[in-house]
């Protein structure tokens, strides 16, 4: 048996596990599928990285040129775990843990992380050329390996599960796990390619993790992982220092400042556009509280910049769509303050969760007023459009693209959805709704905003250039774009400006002004970084007669999203329970004790004085 405690001390530098920790690395790792609940900040990525660490493959890796008859694969190894006499310490066993993650900020962060420890991690998402894929796949085949992340989206594609095959898996971790199920309040349908590749190693154990899950979400993700037996960890849902507040608020960002004054520290506030985060942030910055906003919209290195800000304490409030907080792991922030009622109590509990990690009290506190019934209406009608509004979207879709019938599979398009509605007179949130039920129903994947790297290409031959008038820094780029990318007089590089910004001792700001200077010039053409969604046909164009959702992609999904609005709006609008005993029971978990520090224990206080 492996010690698992020396694996973490050693390489995470932590004395002790938290509760429940080791009992789900035990699980997982003698071999036993494993669904672990685990509140936000519970510490889920030790439950996948540790076992990991001590796991051999269970199957030869031969290369993929090799045929049947080929030797060399070796006997197939069982599982086991490697003690610290074994060289746990050491020399690490090959095995590789597979890590399936709908949030690329996430894996590129846990990825950094693992790296910084000696650990060789690598993640594959959107974006990465055909060459880094293939490089990153090599290093976990044949490069001692210990982790690799995919999306889930990453299942989707054939080649990739074709070279799954050779890859000494050891373990598979599902992170978001309630994403597999129809049940839950974020299906995505990739996942149900989890069961298919589990087919490919059979013996290796798979994790599945989630913050929140209903019993009913419980059940559907061991019946679609293909669990061998139940077994399931759970953590309390109770927050002892967590005080759980509704405010009735006419005024909300009037309140928003009320709240700020009143509670010291760091806070996160959420609202659900994005315009309203620049809004909110201008708002508080104006009543001298500093902030800063956060959306999916916004480029890499701005959200790493005003993120990192924000962790130091440099800039107290972030004011985001959900966009923003997972994996973040900030554990004194005292404040949570939602401006807009979520959609379900899930996502409510997750992100109010965020509040108070570090055990002192905190506060998660709703805004609410007689106005939010009426939108909580609407979004109903927006998030389910008509289904003759589905097949005109998917119609508008294929001659926007030119997409011909029977024709497309396997085609990306980037998708500036603004761009789109406006082309085709379509109204902006049914479209996109319609767009979403569509990749739900497996028409097409609709990939999350993903940013694309900048490029540059050099307009003017070597000749002409020798003859422009540059600035000395203007000429300093020019020659470092000729010097370090061959081709780019005749296809766009994808060029690295963090690259040029130190080899010519630029400010990034710098940098991008210098490219555009040149551009406007006609020196260049330089395509800045940007954040764009994509769609990508998963079946050839149908004719609009096939194109249809069945009861349960559109009905039942229907009535599902409506009863978790109504419980959400139910929760907001109570005044006669406990609102963490309403919280928890909604997850299944009973419990005696009223908080006494919810806004309705508080004031139950007050008239029984």
């Amino acid at each position: 048996m492996a010690d698992y405690l020396d694996i973490l001390k050693h390489y995470w530098g932590y004395e002790a596990f938290r509760p429940m920790q080791e009992d789900i690395i035990r699980s997982v790792g003698s071999g036993r599928d494993t669904l672990a609940l685990l509140p936000t900040g519970g510490g889920k990525s030790i439950c996948f990285q540790v076992p990991a660490m001590a796991m051999e493959p269970l199957s030869p890796t031969p290369s993929p040129d090799r045929g049947k008859g080929d030797e060399g694969g070796g006997e197939s190894p069982k599982l086991r775990a490697k003690s610290q006499e074994a060289g746990c310490m050491g020399e690490v066993p090959d095995g590789l843990c597979l890590v399936i993650t709908p949030l690329v900020a996430l894996m590129k962060d846990q990825v950094m992380h693992l790296r910084a420890k000696g650990i060789k991690a690598f993640a594959l998402y959107a974006g990465q050329t055909n060459k880094q894929v293939q490089e990153t796949l090599d290093n976990c085949q044949f490069g001692h390996t210990k982790f690799l992340y995919v999306s889930p989206e990453r299942l989707e594609s054939e080649r990739f599960r074709q070279r799954l095959k050779f890859l000494p898996i050891a373990m598979l971790a599902v992170d978001e796990a309630h994403c597999i199920s129809q049940w839950g309040y974020d299906f995505r349908p990739s996942y149900l390619k989890i069961a298919e590749i589990r087919s490919f190693f059979p013996e290796a154990p798979v994790l599945a993790l989630t913050a929140t899950a209903t019993q009913e979400v419980v059940d559907d993700i061991q019946e679609k992982l293909l669990f061998k037996e139940k077994n399931v960890f759970r953590k309390s849902f109770v927050r002892e220092n967590l005080s759980y507040v509704v405010r009735q608020a006419d005024d909300k960002p009037e309140m928003l400042v009320h709240i700020l004054k009143s509670v010291a520290g760091s806070s996160v506030v959420y609202v659900r556009n994005r315009q309203k985060t620049r809004e909110i942030a201008e708002y508080l910055r104006s009543q001298n509280i500093s902030a800063e906003f956060f959306h999916a919209g916004l480029i890499n290195a701005e959200k790493d910049a005003r993120q990192q800000a924000w962790m130091k304490g440099e800039c107290r409030v972030m004011v985001a769509t959900n966009a923003f907080g997972m994996g973040i792991d900030k554990a004194d922030v005292r404040t949570v303050v939602h401006m807009d009622l979520p959609d379900t109590i899930e996502a409510y509990f997750q992100e109010a969760g965020r509040a108070g990690r570090d055990g002192e009290r905190a506060y998660a506190v709703l805004l609410y007023n007689r106005t939010d019934r009426t939108k909580v209406q609407k979004r109903i009608t927006d998030n389910f459009p008509e289904r003759d509004f589905l097949k005109r979207v998917y119609e508008a879709v294929g001659d926007y693209y030119e997409v011909a019938i029977g024709f497309g599979a396997e085609r990306s398009f980037a998708f500036h959805l603004e761009e789109f509605c406006q082309q085709k007179h379509l109204a902006i949130l049914p479209t996109h709704a319609a767009i979403s039920l569509l990749a739900q129903a497996g028409y097409w994947l609709y990939t999350d905003e993903q940013e694309t790297p900048p490029r540059v290409m050099i307009r003017m031959s070597r000749e002409q250039l020798y003859k422009e008038q540059l600035t000395e820094q203007e000429e300093q780029v020019v020659n470092w774009l000729m010097r370090q990318y061959t081709g780019i007089f005749t296809d766009p590089a994808i060029i690295r400006e963090e690259d040029l910004c130190k080899a010519l001792q630029l400010k990034p700001r710098e940098a991008t002004s210098l490219l555009i200077g040149l551009s406007r010039n006609g020196i260049i053409r330089y395509i800045p970084r940007a954040k764009t969604p994509y769609i990508t046909y998963i079946l050839d164009r149908q004719p609009l007669e096939r194109v249809s959702l069945t009861e349960e992609q559109y009905e039942q999904k229907q009535v599902r999203y409506q009863k978790r609005l109504m419980a959400m709006l139910e929760y907001a609008e109570q005044t006669q329970f406990c609102r963490q005993q309403l919280l928890v029971g909604y997850f299944g978990e009973t419990t005696e004790d009223a908080c006494g520090t919810c806004d309705i224990c508080i004031e139950a206080k007050k008239q029984a004085q």
